[in-house]
């Protein structure tokens, strides 16, 4: 596995090229950098990723831009509660041709690099399911056809903390398939200030360049499993995730082994986006928040004390 990665010609040289692709998306959006740093983890590690956020912080531009970056087409699907499976995965249409009449398959919105399925709560039961193939398999079915997606596929959901009304929350099973559960905070006051000057001039916002290829990026998915971890750093990622399951006093249920396989995969992606050959202590802890929080329940007492999962991940790992 080592030799795999040296093999590499100057692996260092990757901190440079991610922090110009960080510099590039910054042209569009201000601050943010832990966020996009994140979204950039689940792309590399080709998992999905849950954004929660107030309405107004710039998700969809956000996604648009790292998809004009990477070279990826973007799609979106706005749920709302009449939204049907078939409007995510697509529909056979008939069409007449020389006097005949034939079926043809006509792709959804899914069909697409980077779906950003903005507030899936407001979706239904039914419909939300329909992204779970596409998710998990990286593919969509049909009757009785199956179709492959391109790939590299990503799936950025998000939903609204603050208003739940007419919304059908995510079931525990689905929201496990999502790699990392990203918070998006308001913006600082110098940020802002910036936001403003940028967005009110005449020229607007200029456009960003590609600087990474579909084909290089699936090169530096595969790079990312290459990375290596000392066993002592694989054994404090699953100390990590069993002691969810064990602290009874703060969890009412624990992370699943998909926790454990998703921590180490991002800690891995986080590696190699600063450009080194290893695994730290400090990548894990600092990935335990975005792959832990959406997987942990908390029980009554930690509730009425009113932590957050990010405050009893803190306790944890102390």
């Amino acid at each position: 596995m080592v030799k795999a990665i040296d093999s590499v010609r100057n692996i260092e040289k990757l901190k440079d090229t991610f922090s110009n692709v960080t510099k590039e998306i910054s042209k569009v959006i201000v601050g943010q950098e832990e966020v996009i740093e994140q979204i950039l983890v689940a792309i590399l590690c080709g998992g999905n990723a849950l954004l929660e956020s107030y309405p107004g912080l710039g998700k969809t531009t956000m996604i648009k831009t790292i998809a004009d970056v990477l070279d990826l087409k973007f799609s979106r699907i706005q749920s709302t509660p009449d939204l049907m499976p078939s409007d995510i995965v697509g529909t056979y249409v008939i069409e007449e041709e020389k006097g005949k009449k034939t079926f043809r398959f006509q792709k959804g919105p899914v069909f697409a690099n980077i779906i950003l399925a903005d507030e899936i709560n407001r979706a239904t039961p039914k419909t939300q399911s329909a992204l779970l193939e596409a998710m998990q398999e990286k593919q969509v079915t049909v009757g009785n056809q199956t179709f492959e997606l391109d790939k590299p596929f990503f799936v950025l959901a998000t939903q609204n903390p603050i208003d739940m009304e007419g919304t059908y929350p995510l079931p525990e099973a689905q929201i496990d398939r999502f790699l990392l559960k990203i918070l998006v905070n308001y913006p600082g006051f110098d940020d802002e200030m910036e936001i403003i000057n940028r967005y009110t001039k005449a020229q607007g916002v200029g456009r960003v360049r590609t600087l990474l290829s579909k084909d290089s990026l699936r090169l530096l998915q595969n790079l990312t499993r290459q990375v290596p971890i000392a066993d002592d750093i694989k054994k404090r990622a699953l100390e990590i995730v069993t002691k969810t399951r064990t602290a009874k006093d703060l969890i009412e249920y624990g992370a699943s082994p998909r926790a454990s396989i998703g921590l180490i995969l991002a800690a891995k992606a986080k590696a190699l986006i600063n450009g080194r050959k290893y695994v730290s202590v400090k990548d894990i802890e600092d990935m335990a928040y975005p792959v832990l929080r959406h997987r942990i329940i908390l029980n009554f007492k930690a509730e009425r004390e009113g932590k957050t999962p990010d405050d009893v991940i803190r306790e944890i790992m102390k």
